[in-house]
């Protein structure tokens, strides 16, 4: 049946390029979520009236943010290659993608992720302190807690945008079904080969679109 509908796309290349994409979205999408809260709660903490406030902080945060939310990430890869290099030791490579792929959704996220804790019932966040709850506290038993459900949304919308930057960081030469789409679909003019690695792509959004939904369903006891 493959080869009916595909008779010009190699099996093997196909999952190996699968595989790659899998693991370079799974990867990215855990660095993201750490450094993604992080900067979100340092928006968050630092903004006027909260629990760090803090102007200088919370502009430099806001800032970094800011500029590489708008840097498109087809470029930010190109600028990041001597910082990639150093820290992989290769600019090739599904491995070599995942700093460009963190550093340029982790500020994405954490935009989502100050929006979420910005929808926590302030009144639960003072009762908290009047009770004598450390910030740590505060953080990881109220903040998080309460916002998770919209960590969660936001998480899935993120993840789903890094799948499509692996494909743009598959052209040039990261690996996975865009580099397979780029190199073997586009410049050979091979379409069964750019409509298979497209199917593959749909069918991997939909599989991180529906975990995402069922876990935020599953969160929120609203």
């Amino acid at each position: 049946m493959f080869k009916e509908w595909f008779p010009n796309v190699i099996p093997a290349d196909l999952w190996e390029a699968t595989a790659e994409t899998f693991y370079m979205t799974i990867v990215s999408v855990i660095g993201t979520l750490i450094f993604g809260i992080l900067l979100g709660l340092l928006l968050f903490l630092t903004e006027r009236g909260n629990l760090w406030q803090n102007r200088p902080i919370n502009f430099v945060t806001a800032a970094f943010v800011n500029i590489f939310r708008a840097i498109p990430f087809i470029i930010l890869i190109l600028l990041l290659f001597p910082f990639t290099d150093f820290l992989v030791g290769t600019i090739r490579g599904w491995k070599a993608a995942l700093p460009a792929l963190i550093i340029g959704a982790a500020p994405f996220y954490a935009r989502l992720v100050e929006i979420g804790l910005k929808e926590v019932d302030k009144g639960v966040i003072e009762a908290a302190k009047a009770m004598g709850a450390k910030t740590s506290t505060i953080i990881f038993k109220v903040l998080l807690p309460e916002s998770l459900p919209a960590l969660i949304s936001g998480l899935t919308v993120t993840a789903i945008a890094l799948i499509g930057y692996t494909a743009m960081a598959g052209a040039i030469g990261a690996g996975g079904l865009g580099s397979l789409a780029y190199l073997q679909g586009f410049q050979r003019r091979d379409f069964d080969v750019i409509l298979a690695c497209t199917i593959l792509i749909i069918i991997i959004v939909f599989i991180f679109q529906f975990i995402g939904d069922f876990l935020s369903k599953k969160i929120d006891k609203r």
